[in-house]
């Protein structure tokens, strides 16, 4: 369904060009206009396969998730933004309900942006339970009413206004092996660790003791892991994990910027 609509999809890219043909082609004719701020050291020909769907492309230095996606919203012209990641595509489903939403004066009177749910792909299988969905995404809004915040890499937008809920899917074609998702649960770590210790936190053994098997327990049964097969059951345990990490981590006090001197 083509129709386009006063919406500009903006992105960021590092070297992408085996997968963000997906994500562009998934907005060609619903978006009016695309801006990708793509990583300034990239030469696998990702700019060449955005200029091909008509993208705006700027070339940056990587300043962190955050920064480089208000980057990327700042360069839009029209009134509703829509983010979009290279390993996502945009359903047949979700076009349609985008459209019909902002061409509803009643609906974009009403919000100021729109969240939906995304559908995460894992060593062949939709994860359809658990941690991982509904994991609803806050990606539609209205150009100046939103800004990207929290702790890279974990941004989140921070809308001043109301939040409507579209309900169609956000497809997330994640390549991440297995591998490469244990291989990040010590450096993301290190984020929660810091916040944790500079708001005045203590650690507690209740923490450690009991978190990391709630995480697991609670995308697991609780959420319904169980029926996403083994791919549920890793998810459930690295969640699980992490948070052992994570709390396990917080017993290290911080290291000092002042260095011992020999009395």
């Amino acid at each position: 369904m083509n129709c386009e609509l006063n919406l500009s999809c903006c992105m960021i890219s590092g070297a992408e060009a085996h997968r963000i043909r997906g994500a562009l082609e998934s907005v060609r004719g619903l978006a009016s206009e695309i801006i990708v701020v793509l990583n300034e050291d990239v030469a696998d020909g990702t700019d060449r396969i955005a200029g091909e769907y008509g993208a705006k492309v700027y070339r940056e230095p990587w300043k962190g998730h955050i920064a480089q996606k208000n980057s990327a919203a700042e360069k839009a012209s029209q009134p509703w933004i829509l983010g979009l990641d290279a390993d996502e595509v945009v359903s047949e489903e979700l076009r349609a309900e985008i459209i019909r939403t902002l061409q509803d004066p009643s609906k974009t009177s009403a919000f100021d942006a729109f969240e939906f749910p995304r559908l995460t792909r894992l060593e062949g299988r939709w994860i359809r339970h658990g941690d991982w969905y509904p994991d609803r995404q806050l990606r539609l809004w209205k150009r100046g009413h939103a800004r990207w915040g929290g702790i890279n890499p974990h941004d989140h937008l921070q809308v001043d206004g109301k939040i409507g809920r579209l309900k169609s899917n956000l497809l997330h074609y994640t390549s991440e092996s297995l591998d490469k998702m244990i291989a990040k649960i010590a450096p993301y770590s290190q984020a929660f660790v810091k916040n944790f210790h500079d708001s005045g936190k203590r650690p507690s053994i209740l923490d450690l003791g009991f978190r990391p098997f709630y995480r697991f327990f609670r995308g697991y049964i609780l959420k319904l892991g169980f029926l996403d097969g083994w791919q549920g059951y890793f998810i459930a345990w690295i969640a699980g994990f992490a948070a052992a990490v994570r709390y396990s981590k917080t017993f290290i006090p911080p290291k000092s910027d002042k260095k011992d001197t020999p009395s």
